[in-house]
């Protein structure tokens, strides 16, 4: 079974910068869509950013212009940079893939993804 392992979280000040790591143990990774889904405490699960495997992109409205999600698929692995941090940007962060062959397409809805890792935390604050 596929297994996704996120890294890269911790304490930032607001404005400040990090980058969250997604590994995937599958070996046709080149392949997979993924995508980075956020949730803070009491709210539920959020839609941040996809990369499809042809490498098309999108983003949340309110993580556009500060985050960027980017692939390098001989590593296996999907970053997302993340700068001007906010406060609100506070929560953990997931990433999810699903197998789309070679595709433009980003799935969006949390219930189209097939794996989820176990999440990193990312807080925000001064």
């Amino acid at each position: 079974q596929v297994q996704l392992l996120e890294s890269g979280g911790g304490l930032v000040q607001p404005g400040g910068s990090l980058r969250l790591s997604c590994n995937s143990s599958g070996s046709i990774f080149r392949f997979y869509a993924v995508g980075w889904y956020r949730q803070a405490p009491g709210m539920q699960r959020e839609y941040v950013a996809g990369i499809s495997s042809r490498g098309r992109t999108n983003y949340a409205d309110s993580v556009k212009g500060r985050f960027t999600i980017t692939r390098d698929n001989t590593k296996n692995t999907v970053y997302l940079q993340m700068n001007s941090l906010k406060p609100e940007d506070t929560a953990v962060y997931y990433c999810a893939s699903k197998v789309t062959g070679d595709s433009l397409y980003v799935p969006m809805a949390i219930s189209e993804w097939s794996q989820w890792g176990q999440g990193t935390q990312v807080t925000v604050s001064s």
